[in-house]
């Protein structure tokens, strides 16, 4: 993994098509050893849980309407989504050097899900109480997500859990410094972090899989 941190550090030094096709092959071994990890941790995902197919993320960047034209991302990173119908959410990883990190959770739920999410907020604290838990605090810390400015339409905004009812995505994350991606444990332990969001994602699954009687739609 130092091969992947010192192209990324390289990279971010000389984001341009010259320093970048002039290193082609830094690139491709760098490339090669974070797939090697992807598929690693993927492996391992498959044992613990109901996962799709692994998505390991293109390095180039998508400028057409960002005021950012630089033509390469800074890091590399997958994404696992739980296996549909039966499974909701998704798992995230990011590798990039001082930056790494794993993302759980609902990044973008449509309009539907995220009403039917509040409504069951709104009406119980089992949301609450799973994010309170010592080991998803110890773990993640507080729910991330972009939220809305005050209660969204229809909610109390002195509802009880109008910090929860505000949010519009719901996610956990945890930081990993460069010394612990380095470490021969990185893969088990990026695969227990994932492991420790069960019950959080296996929640909203129940939540987006029932109506607000609990009946199965």
């Amino acid at each position: 993994m130092k091969q992947v941190f010192d192209f990324l550090k390289a990279l971010e030094l000389n984001n341009n098509r010259e320093w970048f096709i002039e290193n082609k092959i830094f690139f491709e071994k760098a490339k090669e050893t974070s797939a090697i990890l992807f598929n690693s941790i993927y492996s391992d995902l498959q044992t613990i849980d109901h996962v799709d197919h692994l998505k390991i993320y293109r390095i180039h960047r998508d400028v057409r309407f960002s005021k950012d034209k630089t033509p390469y991302k800074t890091h590399f990173s997958m994404y696992v989504g739980r296996l549909q119908p039966e499974n909701r959410g998704g798992y995230y990883l990011h590798l990039q050097p001082g930056q790494s990190f794993i993302g759980i959770g609902f990044f973008e739920p449509n309009k539907e899900d995220l009403l039917r999410i509040r409504k069951e907020i709104e009406l119980d604290s089992e949301l609450e109480q799973i994010l309170n838990s010592k080991k998803i605090q110890d773990t993640f810390g507080p729910l991330r997500g972009d939220e809305v400015k005050t209660a969204p339409k229809g909610f109390d905004k002195n509802h009880e859990r109008i910090a929860l009812l505000k949010k519009k995505q719901f996610l956990l994350i945890h930081n990993f410094s460069d010394e612990e991606v380095l470490s021969e444990n990185f893969p088990k332990q990026a695969v227990d972090v994932f492991n420790s969001a069960r019950p959080f994602v296996n929640y909203m699954t129940d939540v987006l899989l029932t109506n607000l009687n609990g009946e199965r739609i």
